[in-house]
């Protein structure tokens, strides 16, 4: 229990002399806490921050993949009905199978797996 307590107050004054001798001169300089005062200005609060950028630019991505996956998607569907309708056995194939259409004479039995 007193290592973990030294620890801890090793952490501690390791803590405030780094804010001493690196943060405490920085905003002393004028020129250093407009820069530090900007930077969080444009990243948190600005009305185009940049985590809503971040944010923004992930949503792009993902449409652009969607985009791409529906334009695919198309390709295949516009080749599929050129096969249906260029031949009337396979539109008959394919309303046979996808619609369970039948003909006046003829019995359809559905076989579930």
């Amino acid at each position: 229990m007193q290592i973990k307590k030294n620890f801890v107050t090793l952490q501690r004054k390791n803590f405030f002399v780094m804010v001493n001798k690196v943060l405490l001169p920085l905003l002393k300089n004028k020129y250093s806490f407009s820069l530090i005062l900007f930077l969080v200005w444009v990243v948190f609060f600005d009305t185009n921050n940049l985590i809503d950028r971040a944010i923004s630019l992930k949503q792009v991505h993902n449409l652009e993949n969607d985009i791409f996956f529906y334009r695919e998607k198309i390709k295949d569907d516009q080749t599929r009905l050129d096969e249906l309708l260029s031949n009337p056995a396979n539109l008959e194939k394919f309303a046979r199978e996808q619609y369970l259409m039948k003909k006046d004479n003829e019995d359809v039995f559905i076989i579930d797996n």
